[in-house]
């Protein structure tokens, strides 16, 4: 059998390549991930879909003794966004979120560049008590704080009445509602710095010295170097960072719950957290309330959600 050279000046068609079999995943991530799902639907599952239901039902104190509930539809959701004092704490919420998630921020970075810069024996001490502070419980912390802007004995009016001309003995920081958020955003941006300050330094740990030194060698001084290179390589963790934080301010409710008992009353000093609770369990509008949890999830759901890109972001890359 004889084979026909192709003719000059012609090419020949390149062989088809062969197609490379398939990898099968192994169903082993699958099958460790289960629990966790089976768990997650369990513990919030029902909650949320109960929450969901009661939003749109007439649920009050005689709902609690066994009459029906009505079913309302939207009648909960139209009470909450038609009347000015839902509008009212959304805002407080969101402002007090900005204030005291940025003054985390800021603080957290300037620790963990302090500690990337000293020595190391204080380095560990600042550690260490920012751990403590950070892993301190509530009410302890609560506790501690109620003892110093105490009105009669507390140790803030004391060393503040010590200034010439000052007078703050008796001085009450949570009868006006502007120094009451004041002080819950100073307690709250307390506990959280250390949180901040860890995880920057962490990150700061990771910067490549030789990137530091090409930027030296520029002529790169330590502001220009903080702009330029050190803040856009920590950029991914400040992101997210910054979002927890948010997530957190806005939903804080045991600080603010716990300065309302030291004296504050009122809705005038209420948060989100407080006000939801205050309108379920204080007032018995379970529905009304379960409506405005909606309404707050929701909003933390459009917060969550630049998060979750930024992680995407980060597999992607």
């Amino acid at each position: 059998m004889t084979t026909t050279a192709p003719a000059p000046g012609t090419l020949e068609a390149p062989a088809a390549p062969a197609s490379r079999p398939k990898r099968r995943r192994s169903p082993l991530p699958y099958i460790l991930a289960t629990p966790a799902i089976i768990a997650l639907l369990a513990g919030m599952g029902y909650p949320l879909i109960w929450q969901v239901w009661n939003s749109f039902r007439e649920y009050g104190l005689a709902q609690q003794f066994g009459q029906a509930p009505e079913f309302v539809g939207l009648d909960n959701y139209i009470e909450l966004l038609t009347g000015s004092e839902f509008w009212g704490v959304l805002a407080k919420s969101v402002v007090f979120m900005a204030v005291t998630a940025g003054a985390t921020m800021v603080l957290g970075i300037g620790l963990a560049l302090l500690m990337k810069h000293i020595a190391g024996w204080a380095r560990i001490t600042l550690q260490v008590a920012m751990l403590l502070a950070w892993a301190m419980p509530i009410v302890a912390q609560m506790t501690v704080w109620n003892w110093l802007i105490d009105d009669r004995n507390g140790v803030l009016n004391y060393l503040l009445s010590l200034l010439p001309g000052v007078d703050m003995i008796g001085h009450d920081w949570l009868e006006s509602p502007l120094s009451f958020f004041a002080v819950a955003s100073v307690i709250i941006t307390w506990a959280s710095v250390p949180f901040v300050a860890l995880s920057v330094y962490a990150g700061l740990t990771q910067v490549s010295d030789d990137v530091v030194e090409a930027a030296q060698l520029d002529g790169a001084g330590g502001f220009q170097m903080l702009r330029r290179i050190t803040l856009p390589i920590l950029r991914p963790i400040l992101v997210i960072l910054l979002l927890l934080q948010m997530i957190w301010d806005l939903r804080v409710y045991a600080q603010i719950e716990l300065l309302q008992g030291f004296g504050a009353a009122g809705t005038q000093y209420d948060l989100l957290g407080t006000y939801i609770y205050g309108l379920g369990i204080g007032q018995g509008h379970f529905g009304v309330a379960a409506a405005a949890a909606m309404l707050v999830m929701l909003f933390t759901i459009a917060l969550s959600w630049f998060y979750v890109r930024e992680l995407l972001k980060e597999d992607a890359q």
